[in-house]
């Protein structure tokens, strides 16, 4: 059974989605050359705690960091260091959860830092564009695989791919609960979308291939061929007027507001 969440939990995971979408907006903001992966950790952290919330991927399965940060190739789950500054060039996916009130937001972005080429400032562009495709097919009475197979379709139409190996999932009380969500498949398949299922959609979209390879460090997954990998997330609720994306908050957001795609 895929859990369902009431008007007020959803409500809950709004204002939660909110704190979470400022503390990566300031993330986005820190992001610049020279900067380390773990100072974005840190800074992370302490706003999630800062927040009476709690970092939802520290300690997850063993994971020992706040924040997950990919650069270029790494498509999920690089692991913040000390040793890692980023450069101008590079291209920085930022993904983050957090736990408050017993309830779970998630969400990602893919940046460029300094100069990036056209080619990649499109990439980005339309990596996320594939997910907001997602999200619009996101309405009661549709089938989860209307979902999938728009992002797929999406990416491929523009010459990417979309990661096979990992996927998106439900969230709510847990950090990962059903559904899965691939972000590939065929229209009018899986389960049917029902008001006060709440999805965390991530399409991980490929410039080359979707193969991918886990590094040595037992968490990093990176693009088999080497190429650019992008990644967007973003926790909706299905509602009976539409998608509702708890994790974008919009600029003067008062408590009690809402936002409807």
């Amino acid at each position: 059974m895929i859990p369902l969440k009431t008007k007020d939990e959803i409500d809950v995971m709004f204002e939660n989605g909110c704190v979470l979408s400022g503390i990566l907006e300031g993330l986005k903001m820190m992001t610049r050359p020279d900067i380390t992966t773990q100072e974005l950790d840190e800074y992370a952290e302490a706003r999630i705690r800062e927040a009476g919330a709690v970092p939802a991927f520290k300690g997850y399965r063993g994971y020992k960091a706040t924040l997950c940060c990919s650069l270029n190739s790494e498509v999920v789950h690089g692991i913040p260091s000390k040793n890692r500054k980023i450069k101008s060039g590079d291209i920085v996916s930022l993904d983050l959860g957090l736990k408050k009130n017993g309830l779970f937001s998630d969400m990602a972005v893919t940046i460029p830092v300094g100069v990036v080429s056209e080619q990649v400032t499109k990439f980005l562009e339309l990596s996320e564009k594939a997910l907001m495709t997602g999200i619009m097919n996101a309405t009661p009475g549709k089938r989860l695989g209307d979902v999938s197979s728009s992002i797929q379709r999406f990416a491929e139409k523009h010459g990417f791919s979309v990661v096979r190996d990992y996927v998106g999932h439900g969230i709510g009380r847990k950090l990962h609960e059903d559904p899965v969500i691939p972000n590939f498949g065929n229209p009018g398949t899986g389960p049917r979308l029902e008001v006060g299922m709440v999805l965390a959609i991530e399409p991980m979209v490929n410039m080359g291939g979707y193969q991918v390879k886990v590094l040595d460090d037992g968490w990093t997954v990176v693009t088999a061929d080497g190429s650019l990998s992008a990644h967007f997330e973003h926790s909706v609720a299905i509602t009976d007027s539409g998608p509702r994306v708890l994790t974008n908050c919009p600029i003067g957001f008062k408590k009690g507001d809402s936002f409807q795609i």
